[in-house]
């Protein structure tokens, strides 16, 4: 798996168990879209602030012991690979086509009376695409929200409105860096609406609401893990090149009793293609909406941690303290019999019986889901759907 999947990965599911303690609700983010606003902070910041912001994006084993100097050098040559892999993401995922669209885009706002690093204003264009907007936060602090935030929601087809709340953003702003992930796909066999009926959802095993349930029963990847009591399922989209995973506990109650035991190493290594199969399978998915916002500085561990907007390697000295002031992250999604649409800015009872010889995969109680492109192994967004 290449360095830059590995680090969407890590980032989603690291910080998955973080909100998982304390949100009994669904969950649902882009490991993609946090994970690049990381890297483009990351282009910014040097001493403990980089460190903190690198131990995100690389994995534990890559940054467990970073006290000789040549480990240093190691983490620092492993940042700079993700970099450059950043720089050719959006060749690597492909053109949008009809049967499916996908987009990331990134920006800097920056204060317009603020003298930036122009060092690190050209490793952001040349590693994210992102240019820098002036804006007058000074001066014009509410207007200067309004417009980020109309930025982000032009970018999500109108989908992901007010990243930025009233207030959450002052004078004495000086950078704003935002990304945006939108995708929006068929599935590669739609559902048929007339097969949809209402079932119900187990959110324990005394508690269930009825929800619209999709079925079709056709030859997906599938496997049981052998170390869990859980399947996965994947369900291609329209030219293969993304795919929805979900993982599915044996037992109503059996999600909470897992998660400790899965890792990112183990998603990654039992969605690949050697370890699935391609199986008949009866599914049952409920179409569902998910939306949900975050404040990411406490989960991610970056309250304290200070940002400088100053190139890797340059010799000027700290003269602004920049430190961030906000890391928020919106997102949302809808399933239904003909795909799935998502989007994120960053700055899923009537019994039916399977036919013979069909495995059943019915997502009637809490499951796990996210969406990765194959070729990159990029995870775009992950979730928990727990509570109808």
């Amino acid at each position: 798996m290449d360095p830059l999947g590995a680090a969407h990965t890590q980032v989603g599911f690291e910080l998955f168990k973080k909100l998982n303690k304390t949100n009994q609700d669904n969950i649902f983010f882009s490991p993609m879209g946090i994970s690049t606003a990381v890297g483009m902070l990351l282009l910014g910041s040097q001493g403990a602030a980089s460190s903190q912001l690198q131990k995100m994006l690389c994995s534990e084993k890559d940054t467990s012991s970073k006290i000789k100097t040549e480990e240093k050098e190691m983490g620092r040559h492993k940042t700079e690979e993700i970099h450059q892999q950043f720089q050719k993401l959006p060749r690597d995922l492909g053109d949008s086509t009809s049967d499916f669209e996908l987009k990331i885009a990134n920006r800097l706002f920056g204060e317009k009376t603020y003298l930036f690093l122009q060092k690190y204003l050209d490793y952001v264009e040349k590693y994210f695409h992102a240019s820098l907007e002036p804006v007058d936060f000074l001066n014009a602090t509410d207007e200067s929200r309004k417009k980020i935030n109309s930025w982000v929601e032009s970018q999500t087809n109108e989908k992901v409105k007010d990243l930025f709340s009233d207030g959450s953003l002052s004078s004495s702003t000086k950078l704003v860096v935002v990304n945006i992930v939108y995708f929006k796909g068929q599935w590669d066999r739609e559902f048929k609406k007339e097969d949809t009926t209402e079932e119900e959802f187990w959110l324990s095993k005394s508690l269930s609401k009825p929800v619209p349930m999709m079925t079709q029963c056709q030859s997906f990847s599938f496997t049981s893990l052998e170390d869990l009591p859980a399947k996965i399922l994947g369900i291609p989209y329209k030219n293969n090149d993304l795919s929805m995973f979900v993982l599915l506990p044996d037992d109503i109650d059996g999600l909470e009793k897992i998660i400790d035991d899965i890792s990112p190493e183990k998603l990654v290594a039992w969605t690949q293609p050697g370890r699935m199969e391609q199986r008949t399978v009866h599914v049952h998915l409920p179409r569902f909406r998910v939306e949900d916002s975050y404040d990411l500085e406490a989960a991610l561990g970056t309250r304290r941690a200070p940002r400088e907007p100053r190139a890797q390697g340059s010799e000027h000295p700290s003269s602004s303290g920049l430190h961030a002031q906000k890391f928020l992250h919106k997102s949302f999604m809808v399933v239904t019999e003909d795909g799935t649409e998502a989007g994120a800015g960053t700055g899923v009872g009537f019994a039916v019986t399977p036919a013979p010889g069909c495995e059943d995969f019915l997502c009637n109680h809490p499951f796990l889901f996210f969406i990765r492109h194959s070729d990159s192994d990029s995870v775009l967004f992950f979730g928990r759907f727990s509570s109808p």
